[in-house]
């Protein structure tokens, strides 16, 4: 054989080996990929933690979230530090308080002067996902950026278009701002302009179920890439109201129900205006009479969004992701309906404040566990983070804790409370404040002339919050009223100096 021919031999023979070795290690970076945790993070608006049938509080049925919650743990003290929509989806998505990340209050046209949106400067949860590896996903009520009014039209703007230079990375979009009409929703999907919104006839969660069922089931260039591990977000706009827009099929379990046998709290007050909560502009008074109207509607949503979770839940199993997935359930506040005489949230009562929190990652979370480890908002993002590995661009200035010790293996300090807040538009120092122990509630409250309340309930003995005991444990309330103070210095929160100016 020709010395020329030889080296072509050898030549080619090498050139293989390489390509061999490249595809090798190919599969390898792609199998590394695949074996990372993916996440399913399901919030419904406005599902208080005593809508789930497992919690035996309301009488509410939802066979599937229970079944999650004994497949995984239950979180009882998971608390919604702002209970308001866009205040805390901004607290979710950033790590950081409402007055570090420009979410002061929800987001409309009204405070578009005031940027009250989610920042394109904020390294959020979405960022740090795509940085490490992940395809990041949203569907359903993003409701976190204020559009600009319209010029000659009176009313306030709600809905709002997030372009694309402002969704932190989310390459799979089929989203909105917020629009309420549940039997016919729109959304903005993937490339759509500001103009090109698709309308949909159909009850939002079941669409969103089938757009979901179909991310995990086919994954393409316009959902996901097959090759990478996926994170998506799903905002189920139901229960929030308007209440009246659900299927009448879910309303089937609760139309004989008594108003006594649905409305069980022993906090319900239906015949009061709620004088002594006037001062506080977050409080929904005097809209009691929906309670009557409209509890059945609330249940039965809650029902059918538990029916349309299943199904996800299902299509995960079906394609072989569900133990290697870490599934979560809360939401972004609860529902008064009724309880003190109010309704809807934006309160520091327990209806408006504490969320489900149910987790479910069969490889490294043990079944049937119940934790009362209270959590914050601003928790989730370097908890969920940490627990997924992607820990490469997690921020330092994050006001957030990450509790995935506490949570996978039981170790390290738990967090003693969890803050408060009520802001108003433009006014980071306005409002008021509190702590949510595991044992009290402990709110400052300054009105808009500088009045101070106090409000203090003992959750344990007191677990509706019936009895105000402010004044009655001069101890407790020291301690507690230092515990806020010390957060607040910490946190530097421009409430302080304007409380620490008037108490001079």
């Amino acid at each position: 054989m020709k010395p020329i021919i030889k080296y072509i031999i050898a030549g080619s023979a090498f050139t293989i080996l390489l390509s061999c070795l490249g595809m090798m290690q190919n599969k390898t970076e792609a199998e590394s990929h695949q074996e990372k945790p993916n996440l399913l993070f399901i919030f419904p608006d406005q599902l208080r933690n005593a809508a789930i049938g497992i919690n035996n509080q309301d009488p509410v049925h939802t066979p599937h979230l229970d079944q999650l919650a004994k497949e995984g743990m239950i979180i009882s003290n998971a608390i919604s530090s702002y209970p308001l929509c866009s205040p805390y989806r901004g607290m979710l998505m950033t790590g950081k308080f409402p007055y570090n990340n420009n979410v002061l209050t929800n987001s409309n046209s009204q405070r578009y002067q005031y940027d009250n949106s989610w920042q394109k400067s904020d390294i959020s949860f979405s960022d740090v996902l795509v940085k490490n590896g992940y395809d990041a996903g949203y569907v359903g009520k993003l409701h976190l950026t204020s559009p600009p009014p319209i010029k000659g039209k009176d009313s306030v703007i709600w809905d709002a278009y997030t372009p694309k230079e402002l969704r932190h990375g989310f390459n799979f979009w089929y989203s909105y701002g917020t629009f309420d009409v549940h039997n016919e929703p729109h959304y903005w999907i993937n490339d759509a302009k500001e103009d090109e919104l698709t309308y949909v006839n159909e009850w939002s969660p079941v669409h969103e179920a089938n757009v979901i069922i179909d991310y995990i089931k086919n994954p393409s260039e316009e959902t996901r890439s097959a090759d990478k591990p996926f994170a998506l977000f799903w905002s189920v706009n139901p229960p929030h109201p308007p209440y009246q827009y659900v299927p009448e099929e879910h309303l089937e379990a609760y139309k004989d129900e008594a108003l006594d046998d649905l409305l069980v709290r022993d906090n319900v007050l239906l015949d009061t205006d709620a004088e002594n909560l006037a001062f506080h502009k977050g409080a929904t008074r005097n809209r009691t009479h929906l309670a009557k109207d409209h509890v059945r509607d609330y249940f039965a949503m809650v029902t059918g969004v538990d029916e349309q979770i299943g199904r996800v839940l299902k299509a995960l199993k079906e394609e072989g992701l569900d133990k290697n997935t870490i599934v979560v359930i809360t939401s972004d506040h609860g529902e008064m309906m009724g309880s003190h005489g109010l309704m809807s949230k934006n309160i520091w009562y327990e209806e408006a404040m504490n969320v489900p929190f149910i987790i479910r990652w069969p490889e490294k979370i043990k079944a049937n566990q119940k934790s009362d480890l209270l959590v914050s908002p601003t928790d989730i993002m370097p908890t969920i983070l940490n627990m997924l590995g992607t820990t490469k661009g997690i921020p330092d200035n994050l006001d957030g804790l990450d509790l995935s010790s506490l949570i996978l293996k039981k170790e390290g300090n738990e967090p003693t409370s969890v803050m408060y807040f009520f802001i108003e538009e433009g006014q980071p120092a306005s409002g008021h404040r509190g702590i949510r122990t595991k044992t009290h509630t402990y709110v400052v409250t300054l009105d808009k002339d500088d009045v101070e309340r106090v409000m203090m309930y003992n959750n344990v003995a007191d677990p509706y919050q019936l009895t105000n005991i402010a004044g009655k444990n001069s101890e407790l309330e020291k301690n507690l009223h230092n515990q806020l103070l010390q957060k607040l210095k910490e946190k530097k929160d421009p409430w302080l100096e304007r409380y620490l100016e008037l108490n001079k």
